[in-house]
Parts: C-alpha cells; structure tokens; sequence
C-alpha cells in the first residue's frame, strides 16, 4: 500500500476523465477547427468542455478559454492585462507569497518600468485587507492573488481587492490564480469581483496538459501568441482534446464542495490529532487553513532527508511548491518563521481519495524517521 499525499502537486487521474481521454483519443480524434465529421465530432467534445467549467464557475462559456494549465493562464492574465491597460497605468499589486508562474511574470514586468507592490504577510500567510487597499491607487492597473496558498493552504480575502479598485476608482483589473481552491471551495469569480480566474486540470484528477482561464466578457486582454484563431486567438494552436476531454470529465465529477471540503477537513482533524502524539511537530499552517493542505515541520531533520526516507516507505509528500524544487521556500521566509522550522518543512496535501490509512502510513513513517535522523 502506497500513501500518496502530494495531492497539491498533482492528483491521481481519476476514472472519468481517463474514460473520456480514451474516446477523445480513439473515436473523436479529429481537429475541432475542421468542418468535416471528425473534426464536428472533436468540436462537441471541446464545447461539452467548456460548459462543463462554464457550469462550475457560474459564467458564461465565451468567459472560458483553455489553455496548457495553470502556468500559462498565468502568463497569460499577467502580461495580457498589463499590456491591454498600460496606458492608464503602471501599477501592479500583490504578494510575497505568489506562486513563480505569477511572481515571475511580474518580477519582468517590473524589469520594464512598471511599479510593483508585493504587499507583506503575517505570521499566517495572510495579506491585510487594510494594507490592500492602501497599495491600489488610480495609477493600479492590475491586482493579483492567489486564492489558497499552495504551500500552507492559507486563504487570502480576495473579494477586498474589487473593493479596493472600485474605492481608489482605478482602471485596475482583478487576477485571482484559484488553482488550488478549484473544486475545494466555492468560486465564483462574478460574486468575488474577480475578473480573470486561473485554474488547471491535474490539481482536480484530471489530465496535465489542460487549465483554462475565466476572463470576464467585460475585460480585455491582450494576446502573448499568434497563429491562429482557437480559444478567441488568447490561445492559438490545435486544442489538446485528449486533455480538454479529461479535464472537462474530471470536472464534472467533481463532488459537492461543501461536502468535500467537510470531509478534508475531519481528515485533517484526524491528523492532527495523530501528529499531536509525536514530539518535535510544529504546524506551519493557520488553524483556518484550507484542510487539503497541511504544512509542518519536523524538527531537527532536514526535508530532504525525511521526504527520501518517507519515499522508500511508500509515503509520498513534498516541501513545499513542486515548482520552485530545491529552494527554501519563500512563503515560509514572509511568515517570518525561524531557522529551524524553515529547514525542516513538509507539505501534506490530500484529495478525497486520501484515507486515514494512509495518514497512519504517513504519521508512522514521521516516527520512525525521528527515531532514525534524530540518534544522539
């Protein structure tokens, strides 16, 4: 038996969008932009797709543009709402705790003249309302945050910054990357004022390979590629049907949120109290976290070597974002955390395929990993 807790990296792709990926790629193989059968067979699966996000989000279906993932919706509502606004402006607020695919693109645009305002956290990882609104002037042209911290799970008041832009009466769009929160948490971009939404396929058991952005009818954005006219020429290129497919699938089985988050949270519940019998446990993550993600440090033992020594039991969990490996984690470092905690972080993220096997798996695996890397 194997423990996969890495649910904030990747999830396992679960049966129904496996199912549709093998029809998209055996029976509805064509190219959706060809006016033949094939191709209409391949356009139906593509709008089924859309619908099926549209639905989730509770938008229109010309909101939603595919894309690769979360990444590249990223890029493409950093530097496309940029562009489109800068002759109003040239202010950018955010974080210090933004996943790379947001701070990069920012950190380049502030490379090209544009001024940044990375607004600090607390000792929770979370952005003060007050200070947001402080930081969005009438030159602010784009505010934008992530909705749940991937790293410890914190969930930032991202309806105060609509408010902030309507109270400073700036031309400022609102970006919110909900790539962790999809399917965890009710989102719904128009009733939180957000304008431009990111999510991604394989944090909800669908496929890699497919994300999608939600761009209000009423904003516009300018286009970073070039080359054909699919998804409203924001995306341009053959769609990925085969991920479309899956990610449309993975969607629309998707369980009722309250549900789900209800039951990650008794789950996390169960895993605290399993930690609290272990000494040398700190917990990185606010008590209201959102449940999926759970952040501690074991300390005294580097990362490192637990995360191997859990791997060879079977146990699979991370340090934190997948996609800055190797470094010490910056959202940590704004939560001012000490040395110690800072070395020794594990970030267990679950799915609702996640049991209280498995966290007996993982909790185990923590007890005798102390007991080997902590020997006098």
């Amino acid at each position: 038996m194997e423990a996969y807790l890495d649910n904030s990296a990747t999830t396992p792709v679960c049966k129904e969008a496996a199912a549709a990926m093998t029809v998209a790629m055996t029976t509805h193989w064509g190219n959706p932009s060809s006016l033949h059968e094939k191709g209409l067979q391949a356009q139906t699966v593509l709008d089924h797709a859309r619908s099926e996000v549209a639905k989730k989000l509770s938008c229109r279906e010309e909101e939603i543009t595919f894309t690769s993932g979360g990444t590249e919706s990223n890029n493409i509502a950093v530097f496309g709402a940029a562009a489109a606004l800068k002759r109003e402006g040239n202010r950018i607020v955010t974080t210090q705790v933004e996943h790379p695919s947001i701070a990069e693109p920012v950190n380049e645009l502030e490379a090209e003249g544009f001024e940044v305002v990375r607004l600090g956290v607390d000792s929770t990882g979370r952005i003060s309302a007050g200070e947001l609104a402080d930081a969005v002037n009438r030159r602010t042209i784009l505010v934008t945050i992530m909705a749940v911290n991937n790293e410890v799970g914190t969930v930032q008041p991202v309806e105060a910054a609509k408010k902030a832009v309507r109270a400073a009466g700036a031309p400022a769009v609102v970006h919110v990357d909900a790539v962790q929160a999809f399917g965890k948490i009710p989102v719904k971009p128009a009733s939180l004022g957000i304008d431009i939404l990111t999510i991604s396929s394989h944090k909800i058991h669908g496929p890699k390979g497919a994300g999608a952005i939600f761009i209000s009818k009423d904003i516009r954005v300018l286009p970073r590629y070039h080359g054909g006219t699919q998804e409203k020429k924001i995306r341009p290129g053959t769609e990925p049907m085969p991920a479309i497919a899956g990610f449309g699938a993975a969607v629309k089985a998707l369980p009722d949120v309250r549900a789900e988050y209800d039951s990650a949270r008794r789950l996390r519940d169960y895993l605290l109290k399993e930690l609290g019998k272990l000494n040398g446990i700190a917990v990185n993550s606010p008590p209201d976290a959102l449940p999926f993600v759970t952040n501690i440090s074991v300390l005294g033992v580097n990362s490192e070597h637990m995360l191997n020594f859990l791997s060879q039991r079977g146990v699979y969990v991370s340090s934190g974002s997948a996609c800055s490996k190797g470094s010490r984690s910056k959202v940590l470092e704004a939560m001012r955390l000490d040395e110690e905690r800072l070395n020794s972080p594990i970030r267990i993220s679950t799915s609702r395929f996640t049991t209280n096997e498995h966290i007996d798996m993982l909790v185990e695996g923590l007890s005798e990993g102390q007991k080997r890397f902590l020997r006098k």
